[in-house]
């Protein structure tokens, strides 16, 4: 059967250690690792279930140069930032479809929501995206495959309890026959969480649903249809500040989330099989609601509704074993609706793209790109991008690259009450130059990557003065204030990555990441200050032991340097320093019998008292233990 856009993962090896890993996100096509220049890391399946983890952020949250806040316990606001780029400036794609919410103020995903539920696979790709990915992959791209059916029937469930009365419950069920396959899986997750206000005294409960599934048909070995399909229901309470003194506290405020993500596409290969194509449509649907409970009655605070609806081709030609283009077109129309302003409002981008890779010389393999988008509002816009891979000798890597990346005004800041329909695209431009060695047949592993990224344009709110009469000269505006491009932005840094197996049973893993994530707005009072909520210093580290007795635990660390944030009880708002902490986990696991396994772990376990956003609540110690079963 053909392999669709994405599919390829279906094929990479359980262990990286197995043979060369097969990278999809730096080139839209699978590529071996040797020959990507751009800064990837991957976490296959066998690490995804070795962790536990239920929410995606938190495993993000173990790689180099990613950094993750949020406003509370689970389903709450979460913000996921690569590089030190803004969290609506990282692009996530889920089974190969652009998940961005429109309806939202700065059109970026909300991570609280996602669960690992059936996910099989995560590339982080760092740097500036735009080349091949468009409007809002100023900082990276986060592409999530969920698992692929592989051979006979296959059916796995799931159960797990824990602390905060959280439950969860996921099944999956998937076949792959001679021309068709599918997979279908759902998962329920439940948890009382803690206060999202860290001195409250109720718990801020979240729910979420999630359903995912996907099929496969091959009417020729060179004609293949794909569709894939993803739904998730939530609700999460959170807390805000309730009049009549509007300062953080405990309050009944809750919000609704709903997510369909649908896909259709039609694969075909040409010249031989030489030239694959794929012709797809996607759509994704974001209904949110917001509201209060004041002890009595539910009071809806507002619906928003944002939807896209993307038309695309992609085209993959392979000149020869040295050579191949990647080339496509895509046309995307935007949508929001509210029922507040503005209450219906639309935007089209028409983009096309090409990237050449070659391997010039037996180890070194050059990789060019441009990309041309143009926009029903701002206009047009171009991005390049350059990128080596070099392999030298035996277990050797040097890679570099350097690239654009572009945020198109959101449908909010173009339309809304504070809305300049003369805002131009956020931009950036960054690069990236590492070295890789591997070493005692690849059982040992060190790596270090210097970055640096500008981004300019940055769209930021201008407050007027609060007197009913003020304009502050932006036609068409609320008097309280408008949304212009007056921000400057740089980070830079490196990342430091180490993999050290002396015995087959024995696995040690550690990154560091330095990064200074600084604010250049010109005349600004922020001028080179920190930006909020980005340590200067984060690290990880993980040990793993396969006892002989089919039991395999770990220990795993996270530490997070000091960082900042704002304190908004106060007017003006002041600015305060939160402390570095470090998190200790514990986990393990155990096959009963091939089909039968239990695992727990036990988070934060010496129950310390952190903060990764100013009063927002943190859990502490917590313990889960579950049971897998497959047949």
């Amino acid at each position: 059967m053909m392999l669709p856009f994405n599919a390829a993962q279906a094929t990479t090896p359980s262990s990286d250690s197995e043979m060369e890993p097969v990278i999809v996100v730096a080139n839209r096509t699978p590529v071996g690792a040797h020959k990507v220049g751009s800064s990837v890391t991957v976490l296959n399946e066998p690490k995804i279930v070795e962790s536990q983890a239920i929410v995606v952020a938190d495993l993000l949250a173990t790689t180099p140069g990613v950094n993750v806040t949020r406003n509370g316990g689970p389903g709450t606001q979460t913000s996921v930032r690569i590089r030190g780029a803004e969290s609506d400036q990282t692009l996530v794609l889920i089974d190969g479809v652009q998940i961005n919410d429109p309806s939202s103020t700065g059109g970026g995903f909300d991570f609280g929501n996602l669960l690992v539920g059936d996910i099989g696979r995560i590339e982080i790709l760092r740097g500036p995206q735009s080349t091949l990915y468009g409007s809002q992959a100023m900082g990276g791209v986060v592409n999530i495959i969920t698992r692929e059916p592989q051979g006979a029937l296959a059916v796995n469930v799931e159960a797990e309890l824990g602390s905060m009365s959280t439950r969860q419950l996921s099944a999956g069920v998937g076949e792959q026959f001679d021309r068709a396959s599918f997979r279908l899986a759902g998962a329920y997750y439940d948890t009382d969480g803690v206060s999202s206000y860290d001195a409250g005294t109720e718990t801020d409960p979240f729910r979420n649903s999630t359903f995912t599934g996907k099929f496969g048909f091959a009417f020729t070995p060179d004609v293949s249809l794909d569709v894939r399909g993803y739904y998730a229901d939530s609700k999460s309470h959170y807390d805000g500040f309730p009049p009549p003194n509007y300062t953080f506290a405990d309050e009944g405020d809750f919000g609704t989330t709903t997510t369909w993500i649908g896909y259709g596409g039609l694969n075909f290969a040409l010249a031989g099989g030489a030239l694959h194509n794929r012709i797809a449509y996607q759509y994704t649907d974001n209904d949110r609601g917001a509201y209060l409970h004041d002890g009595t009655n539910v009071i809806d605070l507002g619906q928003f509704k944002g939807k896209n609806n993307r038309v695309e081709y992609q085209g993959t030609w392979k000149i020869n074993e040295a050579w191949q283009v990647v080339f496509g077109a895509q046309h995307e129309k935007s949508a929001m609706n509210s029922d507040s302003e503005p209450q219906h409002v639309e935007a089209s981008i028409d983009s096309i793209y090409m990237q050449l890779q070659a391997e010039v010389v037996t180890g070194l393999t050059l990789t060019a790109g441009d990309r041309y988008d143009d926009h029903d509002t701002f206009g047009s816009h171009n991005s390049v991008q350059v990128a080596a891979a070099w392999a030298i000798g035996t277990g050797t890597m040097l890679r570099g690259s350097w690239g654009q990346g572009f945020k198109a005004p959101t449908l909010y800041q173009l339309y809304s009450p504070y809305a300049n329909q003369d805002l131009k695209p956020e931009s950036s431009q960054g690069w990236d130059l590492g070295v890789e060695q591997k070493f005692m047949d690849n059982r040992a592993m060190v790596s270090a990557i210097y970055f640096d990224r500008t981004s300019t344009d940055l769209i930021s709110f201008s407050n007027c003065p609060d007197d009913g009469n003020s304009i502050c000269g932006a036609p068409g505006h609320s008097p309280f204030g408008y949304y212009s491009n007056t921000a400057r932005a740089r980070s830079k840094g490196f990342e430091l990555q180490a993999m050290l197996q002396p015995l087959s049973e024995l696995t040690l893993e550690a990154n560091f990441t330095h990064m200074e994530a600084t604010d250049e707005s010109p005349g600004a009072a922020t001028e080179g200050q920190r930006l909020l909520r980005r340590p200067d210093d984060a690290a990880n580290l993980s040990l793993s032991y396969k006892w002989p007795v089919r039991l395999t635990t770990t220990l795993a660390v996270r530490y997070s340097g000091k960082s900042y944030d704002m304190n908004f009880d106060t007017f003006p708002a002041e600015r305060v320093t939160l402390d570095q902490f470090t998190l200790v986990d514990i986990r393990a696991a155990y096959d009963i019998t091939d089909k039968v396994s239990v695992s727990a772990r036990v988070e934060n376990l010496f129950d310390a008292d952190y903060r990764a956003g100013y009063q927002y609540g943190t859990t502490g110690r917590a313990g889960y233990a579950s049971v897998n079963y497959k047949f």
